[in-house]
């Protein structure tokens, strides 16, 4: 697969599925001013993977203007538990190279699979994207944002709701629609 095509097949799950259902209700915003970058890691050793996340954390540093970074892992992170292990490991990089506080990630994969859920439940697909991907959140838009919702608490639960109501084949319908080029 050409790197082109992977981002582009994120980019339309966060347009058609995170923005259009409301799964995260910020995105729109960032959508709308095209501040997520969306950066695809052809790296699939881990040390090579934390090296890439550090020089994506330095490249927010400098450009104020990209809100958050979307770390897409095509290859080498297929399988969620040694996924599960480089989210491990980047958060304690993240910590190691003084960014505590400043960028905090959000996970998503192709089979992610909430702790103590069914691998079929609807309720994975609030974090199921096309390819594995770590989310690079800016901490202090976050408090800002979160600060200006209403009940931001009640997110996870709303979105659980709703992925329930429309059921497994809705959104895996949804990732096969994004992954048409």
């Amino acid at each position: 697969m050409e790197q082109h095509e992977c981002l582009a097949h994120t980019e339309n799950w966060v347009k058609d599925v995170i923005m259009k259902y409301n799964i995260c209700p910020f995105a729109r915003r960032e959508v709308e001013r095209a501040s997520i970058r969306y950066v695809a890691i052809e790296a699939t050793k881990i040390k090579a993977v934390l090296k890439a996340l550090i020089d994506e954390c330095q490249h927010l540093d400098t450009h104020p203007d990209t809100e958050t970074t979307l770390f897409i892992l095509p290859r080498g992170f297929e399988g969620f538990y040694p996924y599960l292990d480089l989210v491990d490991f980047a958060t304690d990089e993240l910590m190691a190279q003084g960014y505590e506080g400043v960028y905090q990630l959000a996970t998503f994969h192709p089979d992610y699979c909430f702790e103590g859920e069914p691998q079929d439940s609807a309720a994975n697909f609030t974090n199921r994207a096309p390819y594995p991907c770590l989310h690079i959140i800016r901490e202090a838009s976050m408090e800002i944002a979160l600060a200006n919702y209403t009940d931001p608490e009640s997110i996870p639960e709303r979105n659980i709701a709703f992925a329930e109501r429309k059921g497994s084949e809705f959104f895996i319908k949804l990732l096969q629609h994004c992954t048409k080029s």
